[in-house]
C-alpha cells in the first residue's frame, strides 16, 4: 500500500487490526503524495493509493493506473499550527504567524505535499506568504515538517492533525486549527492501482477503511469522517 505521510501516526494499527480481522496482511510506505504518485506511474507494485487529496489520484485515473472512475473520500484532513511548550515564543495562533519574532515556519513542500499546498493557500488568505517567505523552511512531507519543529530546526510549523495529536508531539508541543475556511477542503481520496495481483483483499482493505468504526479511529487520529453521520 502507498499512503500519505499525513497516515503515518494512525495508520499502522489499523492495518494490525485489519490482519488480525481478515488475515490479510497489508503493509503501507508513507511518502508525499506526489511521490507515491510517480512510483506507481513507473510500475511500483502497490494495491492501494491512499493520497492526502483526490488530486493525484485523479491523476492516476487519468493515465489509465487507477480505478474507480473516481476517487473515493476515505478521510478529511485538518491543518494545525504546532509549536513546542518550551519555545520562547507566544503560544500558536494566527498571531504567531503574524508576529516578527517568528523565525523559521516549516512547511511541506507546496509541489508534492497537499499539506503542503494547504499551508500555502492558508498563508495567502492571510496576506501573509509574501512576508514569511524567506523564513519558510521546506519539508519533504508532513511527517518531515513536524520532524523539523520537534527538533527545534523550525519555530512552528503547518503540519496535519494527525501529527499534532501524537503520543510525542501533544506531549513536548501545543497546536491552534487553523481555520478551514483559510484554504481548500483536505480531501483523502483512495484508489485501487489497476496492476494489482491482489484486487479483492484490495477491495476489502477500501471497504474495511469506510466501515464506521474504523472511520471513528481515523477521526479519534486526527482525520475528520469521510462522509456525515459518523
Amino acid at each position: 500500500m502507498a499512503a500519505a505521510a499525513d497516515l503515518e501516526p494512525v495508520l499502522p494499527a489499523i492495518l494490525t487490526q485489519f490482519a488480525e480481522r481478515t488475515g490479510v496482511r497489508a503493509e503501507a510506505t508513507y511518502k508525499a503524495s506526489a511521490v507515491l504518485t510517480t512510483q506507481i506511474l513507473n510500475g511500483a507494485p502497490f494495491d492501494v493509493f491512499l493520497s492526502a487529496d483526490t488530486g493525484y489520484p485523479k491523476k492516476l485515473i487519468a493515465a489509465g493506473a487507477a480505478e474507480p472512475a473516481s476517487p473515493i473520500v476515505y478521510a478529511k484532513g485538518t491543518l494545525v499550527l504546532w509549536e513546542r511548550k518550551d519555545s520562547h515564543l507566544p503560544p500558536p495562533s494566527i498571531a504567531l504567524l503574524r508576529s516578527p519574532a517568528l523565525k523559521t515556519l516549516a512547511i511541506a513542500n507546496s509541489e508534492q505535499a497537499p499539506y503542503g499546498q494547504a499551508a500555502v493557500a492558508a498563508l495567502k488568505s492571510l496576506r501573509l506568504y509574501d512576508r514569511l517567505k524567506q523564513r519558510i523552511v521546506v519539508a519533504q512531507n508532513i511527517g518531515q515538517t513536524a520532524q523539523f519543529v520537534e527538533s527545534g530546526n523550525a519555530d512552528a510549523g503547518l503540519i496535519s492533525l494527525t501529527s499534532a495529536l501524537t503520543h510525542t508531539l501533544s506531549s513536548i508541543g501545543s497546536y491552534y486549527v487553523i481555520p478551514r475556511d483559510l484554504y481548500p477542503p483536505i480531501e483523502q481520496g483512495m484508489v485501487i492501482v489497476k496492476k494489482t495481483g491482489n484486487r479483492a483483499a484490495a477491495q476489502r482493505l477500501a471497504d474495511y477503511l469506510l466501515s464506521k468504526p474504523i472511520q471513528g479511529e481515523l477521526a479519534a487520529g486526527g482525520l475528520a469522517p469521510a462522509y456525515s453521520g459518523q
